[in-house]
């Protein structure tokens, strides 16, 4: 068998990584890999352990079992005592706080992992030049840290990651602290560094458009396990559960009960007493199981009662409009469910007015009433 090149081997490795506090299970049995110039994504709410798996790969946690691998060789293994510290491992990495130094100016604060290497100071000078043009904080290399916007220090967080040029890099809710409007400024600006520079990022964040994103893969966490890792396109289009197609983006989800199982089809019946036939998922079901009937909003047309459906279509009674500027929330009743879509501004409907909602049979998940 021949050994894989270094081009091959990945950047990161986990194998079954656990962590506890005495009872509490902070990260259960977590194996993935991160590969050359990939950004993988651990996506989850809080206290899902996606942050604590990371500080387990940078060195600031020791897990409690399994193994992380570095550029193939083991720096944390817990059956065999083996645990390289923090700043032997040669990553970068950026936290939710800045912690850039009030008393050093910009180029000093970037330097600074020069410095405690004793890099010379000509190419310590030469190296903070390159890395504040690439974080676009050349004009601004001899200002104090006190006197830049959050933003800016953010720039310089990052400047001061990459300066070492770590083919691994690890983000921990890097944006979260900042307004809306910059942090898609600075997602869409870390997305053209990464493929510049081609570094391999792990990257932890609750937001699922940043996820979405910047990443190669996402990997859903949830009560400390992976539930899914996959392509953000499957994630989203193929989730693995009910719990991650709430999760990763907005969902209309009515409940029903099968009453009736033909061929390739589930008869579900509604709390109103209306029903709908709809294609079976790979996963099995049961007459007389509850179900979730979930449809993405994108995926759904809003319709006058008695026109001409060709798909599937559901009844529904307008309950409440809210105009949001660029659009408006349709508070609906519809199998004797409340759900909210959002419909165009220019959309012409009155509460109390019958609609249809069409929707192709395809874009239906029925997942059972009782699962995550």
């Amino acid at each position: 068998m021949s050994t894989p090149s270094q081009s091959d081997m990945p950047i990161l490795s986990l194998r079954g990584v656990s962590k506890f506090y005495g009872r509490t299970t902070a990260v259960d049995n977590v194996s993935f890999e991160v590969r050359r110039g990939e950004v993988v994504t651990l996506l989850g709410h809080s206290g899902s352990g996606k942050s604590t798996t990371l500080r387990m790969i940078a060195g600031l946690e020791r897990p409690t079992e399994g193994s992380i691998e570095l550029r193939g060789t083991t720096v944390a293994c817990a059956d065999k005592g083996v645990f390289v510290p923090a700043e032997r491992r040669g990553i970068g990495l950026v936290f939710q706080s800045y912690a850039v130094w009030p008393h050093m100016s910009v180029g000093e604060n970037i330097g600074y992992p020069l410095r405690v290497r004793k890099v010379p100071r000509a190419e310590v000078r030469q190296r903070v030049a390159k890395t504040c043009d690439l974080v676009g904080m050349s004009d601004f290399i001899d200002r104090p840290a006190t006197q830049l916007s959050g933003g800016q220090q953010q720039r310089v967080a990052l400047g001061r990651a990459i300066i070492h040029e770590p083919d691994l890099l690890l983000l921990d809710e890097p944006f979260s602290n900042l307004d809306t409007q910059l942090r898609e400024e600075l997602r869409h600006y870390m997305k053209r560094l990464q493929r510049r520079l081609e570094m391999s990022v792990l990257y932890v964040t609750h937001d699922q458009v940043e996820a979405m994103d910047l990443s190669d893969r996402v990997a859903v966490m949830y009560n400390g396990a992976i539930e899914q890792l996959d392509e953000p396109r499957n994630v989203y289009e193929h989730s693995a559960n009910f719990f991650i197609q709430r999760f990763v983006g907005k969902l209309l989800t009515l409940h029903g009960r099968v009453v009736a199982l033909d061929g390739s089809e589930a008869e579900v019946r509604f709390a109103d007493g209306s029903s709908l036939s709809l294609p079976l998922p790979a996963r099995p079901l049961e007459e007389g199981m509850s179900v979730r009937v979930c449809l993405r909003p994108e995926d759904v047309r809003v319709q006058a009662p008695d026109a001409v459906v060709t798909d599937r279509s559901l009844q529904a009674e307008v309950l409440e409009l809210d105009y949001l500027g660029s659009y408006q929330d349709c508070r609906l009743a519809v199998g004797g469910t409340e759900v909210v879509l959002a419909v165009d501004k220019a959309a012409s409907l009155e509460t109390g007015e019958r609609i249809s909602l069409a929707f192709a049979p395809d874009r239906v998940h029925l997942w059972p009433g009782d699962g995550k």
